[in-house]
């Protein structure tokens, strides 16, 4: 059974975008880009992508995807992605991009039935990642401390998860950044 883990960034008071979601704040960062050798490791097990429609607007906009669809493979590859959104998307032409809305768990048969046995990587956002935590289907949360702080924006993840569900099972240095993993452990009670 695939993993499903929500591996992003965070700023040090722990906000994913602006108040305009965007992650100009990130790329500014010493290694924002990413690409280091662990995330390259991260991503060969990973067969789908899931993403909220904020995340997946930013990076298409800034990217100008629809217009230049080559590009897509240098943040995603060929991964199958599913955009959970309630308005219409654009459409990045020859890429396998799946929609969605509604409840993850109406869902999570094909996207599990999308990985082709790999894990499943929430790339955006919190509250998303935060349904599949609700659903009991969230199993990581691996987070990248940016060296930078916001005075507003949009959290990390949007819910209460205490020491209860959540178990640290490793802690390392990525430049400027720290990263976090935390084991998710099943549904709230």
């Amino acid at each position: 059974m695939p993993r499903v883990i929500f591996y992003t960034a965070t700023t040090v008071n722990g906000f994913l975008a602006d108040e305009n979601d965007s992650l100009d704040w990130l790329f500014a960062a010493p290694g924002g880009e990413g690409g280091d050798d662990d995330f390259q490791r991260f991503l060969s097990g990973i067969g789908v992508l899931v993403q909220g429609s904020s995340t997946y607007r930013w990076v298409l906009e800034h990217e100008d995807l629809v217009a230049h669809p080559e590009k897509w493979p240098a943040y995603y590859g060929d991964r199958p992605t599913w955009v959970f959104t309630s308005r219409e998307q654009p459409v990045v032409p020859g890429v396998d991009i799946r929609f969605a809305s509604g409840d993850v768990r109406e869902f999570w048969p094909q996207i599990e039935e999308s990985t082709g046995g790999r894990d499943v990587w929430i790339v955006g956002g919190g509250d998303l990642a935060g349904q599949f935590a609700d659903a009991g289907l969230l199993d990581e949360i691996r987070v990248s401390i940016a060296p930078a702080t916001l005075p507003s924006g949009k959290p990390l993840l949007p819910r209460s998860l205490g020491a209860d569900r959540l178990q640290l099972i490793d802690v390392r240095q990525a430049g400027a950044f720290a990263e976090l993993t935390y084991a998710v452990s099943g549904p709230p009670s």
